[in-house]
């Protein structure tokens, strides 16, 4: 395994700069996301990634599959809305030659990532006229939205298999259930793969969101081929007011990553190991500083042997 710099670390970084700042620090790979690709356009982003012979450990993301609210015609249109995206983004992706596209599989729909619940959503009083309360602006059917997930992967995967592309399911710690991913282990996350052939769909083993999961060693041990990303950060705690920026460097905060990392490589991952955090006290920073950090942090707290 290597090291690749997930560029969301480097936050500040456009695309091209954190191309040159991965081969200024001797990174063979980049992980990149989608709406720096997009500033800096496609075309130029697979010159620059070529130019420098870097690999492209991920493109994130795709995803958000799960619809826009009840059931009706609005969220039929959303979920159509879905696909189309989703199937950009597997273009993408092909054309980065990515090793996987990163699927983060959307909440409960209707519920917005970091916004309050649809006001429509708190009041359960009948009508003035008596009649019973309109439907909430978003679904409380979980099993529904995982149905979903599934729904849009019967489509998807084939789309991104003739195009060489691999989705990587992504579960979420489950703080993020409502508003971000219905799956929370990697178990879900392996049993909706297996529909699928593995080179068209796998998983994300992100030590933030699975460090916690009481079955993690048992699931990574029946993963085999079915990682398509290993990404590493630290939890710390206690968490921010905003949970999203909770990821902290390695060293930092509560992950034991050393039989985390065995247990991977004994499934028998081979891949790069992004680097991915969210922080804002890390966003701030020189980015040179945070690549250089984390390169030692990585040596010595990550790898096995």
């Amino acid at each position: 395994m290597s090291l690749s710099l997930n560029q969301w670390t480097t936050r500040r970084w456009s695309v091209a700069e954190a191309v040159d700042g991965c081969v200024r620090h001797e990174l063979a790979a980049v992980g990149l996301w989608r709406e720096k690709v997009a500033e800096q356009g496609l075309a130029e982003t697979v010159r620059l990634v070529r130019e420098a012979g870097l690999r492209v450990s991920s493109l994130c993301r795709g995803g958000f599959l799960t619809g826009s609210g009840p059931p009706g015609e609005e969220d039929r249109r959303a979920f159509a809305r879905a696909l189309d995206d989703n199937r950009r983004a597997i273009d993408e992706a092909a054309e980065l030659a990515a090793a996987c596209l990163v699927m983060v599989v959307g909440g409960l729909p209707g519920v917005r990532p970091g916004e309050p619940l649809p006001a429509s959503s708190v009041s359960h009083e009948p009508a003035a006229d008596g009649s019973a309360p309109g439907p909430p602006g978003f679904s409380r059917d979980l099993a529904g939205a995982r149905e979903r997930v599934a729904e849009a992967l019967e489509v998807l995967a084939p789309y991104a298999g003739e195009r060489g592309v691999r989705l990587a399911l992504e579960p979420l710690h489950p703080i993020y259930c409502p508003d971000r991913a219905v799956l929370s282990t990697l178990g879900q996350a392996l049993d909706l793969c297996l529909a699928h052939p593995p080179e068209q769909v796998g998983v994300v083993v992100d030590t933030f969101h699975v460090w916690w999961d009481p079955r993690l060693f048992d699931d990574l041990a029946r993963a085999g081929g079915r990682i398509a990303s290993y990404q590493v950060c630290d939890y710390l705690h206690p968490l921010p007011a905003d949970a999203l920026l909770g990821r902290g460097m390695m060293g930092d905060g509560v992950i034991d990553f050393g039989p985390i990392t065995r247990a991977v490589t004994g499934a028998g991952y081979t891949g790069d190991v992004e680097v991915e955090i969210f922080n804002a006290d890390v966003w701030a920073a020189d980015p040179d500083e945070v690549v250089a950090t984390m390169k030692a942090r990585y040596a010595a707290l990550v790898p096995v042997g």
